[in-house]
């Protein structure tokens, strides 16, 4: 196990926000990240845990030991004549992922392509977009406890899944380490391309049989279209949820603003935080070196140069501006550290 000290971690977030780690170090295995916690439990010393670094904002220097988790591999459990069950290292990049499952012909996660990420974040966010969330896939995962270390299940219903929510985020918070996800995927793909404009791109490309990699090469062509890359501009996807609020709130709401979109789920009606921020006349605002992406206003941006305060104080003004406008608080996605 190499420890390094005060290192940088701006290549470790998809920011690109320039703070400091007391100490670091890589896990490419339970092993390794079996050390790596006891080395801190022993110096008592905190820990952060690092993924793709692509949800997590840095407003400060991190003190103790950051663990940047690259277990791979990717392992075909079970099959039958409808699913496969597939264990993946929880350090496997998301969108490569994705990939290998396209050139297998496994259905499922297509819909998820080119998320930013890591495996192991997955379950922790119930990652979605464009009418797929993980837990739809999810079969269980393996996680490493970090006072005991004793690695554990946990299926569909110990997850507690919610909307971009786990029982990760929450009553286990900091006391597990997630080291592989099993995912149930499907040999007979049942397509959802009603969302977005899924079945507007397909049209464009004259796409008339559908397959799991039309399906993919659409959404990786809007979310292009949309999202900048974290890799010429900073920036970590959508920053904050889209808030469901009281179906009473939303029609009047809708009485002020009559196309205002909302989208009816079990608790309420959604309404897509991008419109409420571009409402408020946000999107593609810049103030110095950080701003509100120009084509897509859920997402903030670094240009470059700009700090984790100043993206932090920049998502206040907006929840403050959004709430004095809607009388509706936005949650913020990614982890303020």
């Amino acid at each position: 196990m190499k420890i390094q000290e005060n290192l940088s971690l701006k290549p470790y977030n998809t920011f690109g926000i320039d703070k400091k780690a007391e100490f670091f170090t890589i896990a490419k295995s339970v092993g390794d990240l079996e050390k790596a916690l006891i080395w801190a439990k022993h110096k008592k010393l905190p820990v952060l845990i690092l993924g793709g670094g692509s949800n997590v904002l840095l407003t400060q220097d991190v003190q103790g030991l950051v663990i940047k988790v690259e277990i791979k591999g990717i392992h075909l459990l079970s099959e039958d004549d409808n699913s496969v069950w597939i264990e993946v290292g929880s350090g496997e990049v998301w969108h490569d992922w994705v990939r290998y499952c396209i050139e297998k012909d496994w259905a499922g996660i297509e819909n998820l392509s080119l998320i930013p990420g890591t495996v192991g974040a997955s379950p922790m966010q119930n990652i979605g977009a464009y009418g797929v969330e993980i837990k739809e896939v999810f079969h269980s995962l393996k996680a490493l406890n970090r006072s005991t270390m004793e690695l554990s299940a946990f299926d569909a219903e110990a997850c507690r899944f919610g909307y971009r929510e786990s029982v990760f985020k929450h009553e286990l918070k900091d006391q597990y380490v997630i080291t592989s996800v099993t995912f149930r995927l499907s040999k007979k793909p049942q397509f959802k391309v009603d969302y977005g404009a899924i079945q507007d791109v397909l049209r464009e490309r004259g796409i008339e049989k559908l397959s799991i990699q039309a399906v993919s090469e659409a959404v990786i062509e809007i979310r292009q279209s949309k999202l900048p890359d974290p890799k010429e501009i900073g920036n970590a996807g959508s920053f904050f949820k889209n808030p469901t609020i009281e179906k009473v709130q939303y029609e009047t709401l809708q009485g002020e603003y009559p196309t205002i979109p909302g989208y009816p789920t079990p608790e309420g009606i959604k309404v897509p935080a991008g419109w409420l921020i571009e409402q408020a006349g946000w999107k593609g605002k810049r103030i110095g070196n950080v701003g509100v992406h120009a084509r897509q206003a859920l997402v903030l941006v670094n240009y470059g140069g700009g700090t984790g305060e100043e993206i932090q104080d920049l998502s206040r003004q907006i929840q403050d501006s959004v709430h004095k406008k809607f009388g509706i608080v936005l949650t913020p996605e990614v982890n303020f550290i």
